[in-house]
């Protein structure tokens, strides 16, 4: 199958790697391929440089993210940061008609002033916006009416996404949400193919509002377990 993933982050290299360990056909989009190509520093994550990663991976192809869009089958996983996603996945709208896209971003605003701030290791406790009344995944959708949003992936690390295994033994919950069935059968099915056996569909879209909440008790839980960053943990919804 032919898969794009929006994103040069670590989360995107998993899903960009895995994919392609499966045998799909993976197009990589980006703002500007040049430049990330010449960069030579880690990104604000501490993340390496995409161009080594790249010649690791042959077969894989960067694109900006219109022509990754546009070069996909009728699927598109986003690694669009938050704070940007809307913009940018708006000015590529034509090349993701009819298409699914699942989004898994979490709307972080990191460059904010709390009364009652919430110390991390890395800093304050980034805020969410929209938060409560609203989602990005909501936003998305209604950005771009003809494609198929499905928020998923976000209550957990996308290394951990893309091998439940290491985990439990794959043990754990991953959720989906959306207003189209056959775009939540499709998540669901590639889901299943990162070897995830418990899946569950939590209905319309507007539940994406819960799966993003959800990212302050991830961070919590990893602190609680002493992982101070990311969070090497699954949950399980016992029926």
């Amino acid at each position: 199958m032919k898969i794009a993933v929006l994103g040069t982050g670590g989360g995107a290299r998993a899903h960009i790697a895995r994919l392609a360990g499966l045998g799909h056909e993976v197009h990589v989009g980006t703002r500007d391929p040049q430049a990330t190509l010449a960069r030579t520093e880690p990104d604000t994550m501490g993340t390496p440089p995409f161009k080594p990663f790249l010649a690791d991976h042959p077969g894989i192809e960067l694109h900006t993210f219109g022509d990754a869009a546009a070069a996909s089958g009728r699927l598109v996983i986003s690694g669009i940061d938050g704070h940007n996603a809307v913009a940018a996945l708006t000015r590529i709208a034509d090349q993701l008609t009819d298409k699914t896209l699942i989004d898994y971003a979490v709307p972080f605003v990191y460059q904010h002033t709390a009364e009652h701030p919430w110390p991390t290791p890395w800093g304050i406790m980034p805020r969410l916006d929209p938060c409560d009344t609203d989602s990005l995944a909501e936003q998305i959708q209604r950005a771009l009416p003809e494609t198929k949003v499905v928020k998923s992936f976000v209550t957990q690390e996308q290394t951990t996404v893309v091998n439940p295994k290491t985990v439990g033994n794959g043990d754990h919950t991953m959720f989906v949400a959306g207003d189209h069935m056959d775009a939540k059968q499709q998540t669901t099915d590639l889901l299943t193919s990162y070897g995830w056996s418990d899946v569950l569909d939590l209905g319309p879209l507007v539940c994406a509002r819960g799966m993003e909440m959800y990212a302050h008790m991830h961070s919590a839980i990893g602190f609680g377990l002493g992982q101070q960053f990311g969070g090497h943990f699954g949950i399980r919804v016992v029926r």
